[in-house]
């Protein structure tokens, strides 16, 4: 194995002697300390390649050590130890920065497989990737930020954040457990409920997606577990749902947090017996799916309102994974614009301008509200509209005041109604196409219009 330093925290004598020699014994120089102060001293006096830390150790917490660790050195990738039963804990943990999470007992090899990839990731890209590089070093630092599991779209960036999220994907896309998916309206939850269906043992069996706010509380209970012949006027034949399509593969219940209580508590049947009826139908069928929630609302604060059920939510988050909104990981931002580019020129057959180092930049200082659907909005109104081998500054104002002028509000809650008027006049009362422009629901937004009475807007002629 090749030589790096190592810093080993584990209070556990026995352990930390194990640890220490098998990762000398792969050709690592370690340091180990028995306590987090120890550990925080050592990261003010010398330099590491990789932290490796208990999360529950006699004085500071293992969270503790992953702080001093990011504020001492924050390219150095930090794994944490967690016993079993506490991935949740590891979970937080990867959030905050952690590289990684093992669970004890630890298995060597599984140790070693990680310590080296971590190491290998970290001397492949020691800097964060910041926009401005010229169009070879952009290409180059493109292809090694695509993560695309076969038969899935790519997802592009390599922002702490987001790495953080796709190890997490990778580690429980090979288990049954349901996955929770949380962010902003357009982050790329369903692209991730995709990747991981295809990391998954599932994946030649079908992923069924089903946008919960798109469609009418009247019917979703029928959209989701089908319904037998004669089971209501027009019902001339038995129709299977999408729980029932899904057999065999992944089932991803896009924005659940707009499921009526009564639909909800069929839902967490599911979960808990793995099974469910037809509407209309007596006979009960088996649920042979993995499940994938994914939602842009809190649903904690729902439950505490009453508004989404508690049971229902504590099934559905057995595994959270949350993802970045666009704005908190700007450096990804000239990356993601030069793949849509390309992406969105083939798919118009028309040539792909570059992406001048300024108009990288212009980018990356936006908020996106609407986050990466919002950007490829705007760049594909760029590529139809641009007739120049490169995309520069003055061919992108234009294009994001007009595409934020709705949505880059969204943080001013005083001109919410405005906001709400201007997207619904672009759009020409086309309201999917204005909660698209605003970044929210469908459902979200019928219920924004009702509420500031823009009904009739706009007034269409007679």
């Amino acid at each position: 194995m090749g030589a790096g330093r190592i810093l080993l925290v584990e209070d556990r004598d026995s352990l930390r002697r194990l640890l220490a020699r098998a990762l000398a014994d792969d050709g690592y120089e370690v340091a180990a300390a028995a306590t987090g102060g120890d550990a925080v001293r050592l990261l003010g006096e010398r330099a590491f390649d990789l932290v490796l830390t208990d999360l529950k150790l006699p004085d500071l917490s293992g969270l503790e050590v992953l702080a001093a660790s990011r504020r001492a050195q924050p390219r150095v990738p930090v794994v944490v130890l967690t016993g079993f039963g506490s991935v949740g804990a590891a979970v937080e943990a990867m959030k905050l920065g952690a590289y990684d999470f093992l669970e004890k007992p630890l298995e060597l090899p599984d140790l070693t497989r990680l310590v080296g990839k971590a190491l290998r990731e970290s001397a492949a890209h020691p800097e964060s990737g910041e926009g401005g590089e010229d169009d070879e070093r952009a290409v180059g630092a493109e292809s090694a930020a695509v993560f695309q599991p076969a038969g899935a779209p790519p997802i592009v960036g390599r922002h702490p954040r987001l790495r953080a999220a796709l190890r997490l994907l990778e580690r429980v896309a090979p288990t049954e457990t349901t996955v929770l998916l949380t962010g902003e309206s357009g982050t790329g939850k369903e692209i991730f409920a995709r990747a991981l269906h295809a990391l998954s043992p599932r994946r030649r069996g079908p992923a069924i997606a089903v946008n919960c706010a798109a469609i009418p509380e009247a019917l979703l209970e029928n959209e989701l577990f089908g319904h037998e012949k004669g089971a209501f006027t027009g019902a001339d034949r038995r129709q299977p749902g999408r729980f029932e399509l899904a057999a065999g593969g992944t089932l991803l219940l896009d924005e659940i947090g707009e499921i009526p209580l009564a639909t909800q508590g069929k839902v967490l049947r599911v979960l808990e017996e793995r099974t469910f009826e037809r509407v209309g139908g007596g006979r009960t069928l088996h649920a042979d799916l993995r499940l994938v929630a994914a939602t842009n609302r809190d649903l904690k604060r729902m439950v505490e309102e009453g508004r989404f059920r508690g049971d229902l939510f504590f099934r559905l988050a057995v595994f959270p994974i949350e993802l970045p909104p666009l704005r908190e990981r700007a450096s990804d931002v000239p990356l993601l614009a030069r793949h849509l580019i390309g992406e969105i020129a083939r798919r118009h057959h028309l040539p792909a301008p570059r992406l001048a180092a300024a108009a990288a930049e212009l980018l990356a200082a936006q908020p996106w509200p609407g986050n990466v659907r919002e950007l490829a909005n705007v760049l594909e109104r760029a590529v139809i509209l641009g007739d120049a081998p490169e995309l520069q500054p003055a061919d992108l104002l234009p294009l994001l005041s007009a595409a934020s002028a709705p949505a880059g509000a969204q943080a001013m809650p005083g001109g919410e109604r405005d906001r709400l008027r201007q997207a619904l006049i672009e759009v020409e009362g086309d309201k999917r196409r204005a909660a698209d422009l605003l970044g929210i629901s469908y459902r979200a937004l019928l219920r924004k219009v009702k509420e500031h009475d823009l009904e009739g807007v706009p007034k269409y002629r007679l």
